[in-house]
């Protein structure tokens, strides 16, 4: 029996064939409180169960953090809905409907699972139903006589409105990648294809908002901000001594991190350290620094430590590489996508600046500025958290000098920088002057790399730091 159309009346049309049979109600009786029909399309009140798209890279469970809608709200296509949290990265999804949310399947911090119903939305249904979605009709009939209908028409690439979308932006389809369920193209895909082409900043959540600098007036005098820096503040949140121990199931970036890290536990480590003088650079970026603020952009160190570790890593390719699991082949990386670990909220996050080695200092700068303004929103996408050829983790920022990094699988480095420090060192002549220092350690897989290399590097990157006028001649 093929039902074409299932209406919630006193009578129930079934089509087979050319013979047109008509039941009546009273005379028809269903065994089963749900019984499950193939149709093409619905033509009265209508409930979408809306599932959780294959956000891909393997992913089958998130966590459900945030929900921007309640039960009985009003939603529109492209509206957010929910921010969910994998062992990858934050994703924000959003509405393919418009209509009024009846249900909400899952709880603050429950897990959600790619394939489940994440809400059921009621929408209007002379607008028809994207053929790849669960529908259950609402009819006039008793609880006993509800029937679901399940439709399972063929894939399309995109819905219209993610069409529409791409043709406004002169997109091709063709172009963009998509992250869906049998490769469909996202409203996301689209946009982080935008992001991509234009350098634009993706809007954030509704939960998120970014906090601009404090005006000159309201900023810290020079003595307060060193004084601060001095004195730990402690963790402003509640403490609570219940008297019983508390278990809790490890989720999203912290399960990423076990992960990660039992597989860094199988690479032997090799260890360097050393110190950098960085006063001249310190000098160059006060200079810089306002070039960059005209700009919108806030420059840090951390651009001309990665650019130096960029023109450091053309000497020497084995640090940007990676090696099999069977430890046969070595895969030299043609794109520096040097990774930055960040302390968030979610946990140890490290997003990476793609293709450092045709970036300026200042789009390494514009790029982290996104990175951080999107880590600190808990925003990061798949593509910024992933692809990433070796790493870089400024532990100065809390506090530290050296440290012992652990290398990111299948990454076969890793370099952690101090704080800075004024510390008085000798000149040339024996003469005592201020100088700012700062430690690096690296960890280095000591499997393909040796520790001469690593020193070479490490001295590269030294100079190119400590005299960043002679990057000018590296740049390409």
């Amino acid at each position: 029996v093929r039902v074409h159309h299932v209406r919630s009346c006193s009578s129930i049309r079934f089509l087979k064939s050319k013979y047109l049979c008509v039941f009546d109600k009273s005379a028809f009786k269903f065994s089963h409180q749900h019984r499950l029909f193939r149709t093409s399309a619905v033509s009265c009140g209508q409930i979408v169960q809306f599932k959780l798209s294959d956000i891909g890279e393997g992913i089958t469970e998130v966590t459900v953090k945030e929900w921007y809608i309640k039960e009985g709200d009003s939603v529109s296509q492209f509206d957010s809905i929910c921010e969910v949290q994998s062992d990858k990265a934050s994703v924000t999804i959003t509405s393919r409907y418009d209509g009024v949310i009846r249900k909400l399947h899952y709880n603050l911090d429950e897990i959600a699972y790619v394939g489940k119903p994440l809400v059921d939305i009621e929408i209007d249904a002379s607008k028809g139903v994207a053929p790849e979605e669960d529908v259950v009709e609402t009819p006039a009939m008793s609880h006993e006589e509800h029937t679901h209908q399940e439709i399972k028409g063929h894939k399309t690439l995109a819905t219209p409105a993610v069409r529409r979308l791409a043709m406004e932006n002169n997109i091709k389809l063709s172009e963009v990648v998509g992250t869906g369920k049998d490769n469909r193209i996202l409203k996301e895909d689209i946009l982080n294809f935008l992001a991509k082409q234009t350098g634009a900043i993706l809007p954030p959540s509704p939960k998120a908002e970014i906090v601009p600098p404090l005006p000159k007036s309201e900023t810290l005098p020079a003595a307060s901000k060193d004084k601060a820096r001095k004195i730990p503040v402690p963790v402003s949140r509640p403490i609570v001594f219940s008297g019983k121990d508390k278990t809790e199931p490890i989720t999203g970036f912290h399960k990423a991190m076990v992960k990660t890290m039992s597989a860094a536990l199988k690479i032997p480590h090799f260890g360097y350290c050393d110190e950098i003088d960085l006063t001249q650079l310190v000098q160059l970026r006060e200079e810089l620094k306002p070039l960059a603020q005209i700009r919108g952009i806030k420059l840090s160190f951390m651009p001309f430590f990665i650019k130096a570790a960029s023109l450091g890593l053309l000497q020497y390719p084995v640090l940007n590489a990676s090696l099999d699991e069977s430890c046969q082949n070595v895969t030299y990386k043609a794109s520096h996508n040097i990774g930055v670990a960040m302390d968030t909220e979610q946990g140890l996050i490290v997003p990476n600046v793609k293709n450092v080695q045709v970036c300026s200092v200042f789009e390494i700068a514009s790029e982290l500025n996104r990175l951080q303004a999107l880590g600190s929103a808990g925003q990061l996408g798949t593509n910024d958290l992933t692809g990433g050829t070796f790493t870089l983790s400024n532990i100065g920022t809390v506090g530290g000098t050296y440290t012992k990094p652990v290398i990111l699988p299948p990454e076969v480095a890793i370099g952690a920088l101090g704080k800075i420090q004024v510390l008085p060192r000798f000149n040339g002549k024996g003469e005592v002057f201020k100088a700012q220092i700062m430690n690096v350690s690296w960890s280095a897989d000591h499997r393909i790399i040796d520790g001469a290399t690593m020193a070479r590097f490490s001295n590269l990157w030294k100079s190119y730091l400590e005299n960043p006028a002679s990057m000018l001649l590296d740049l390409k």
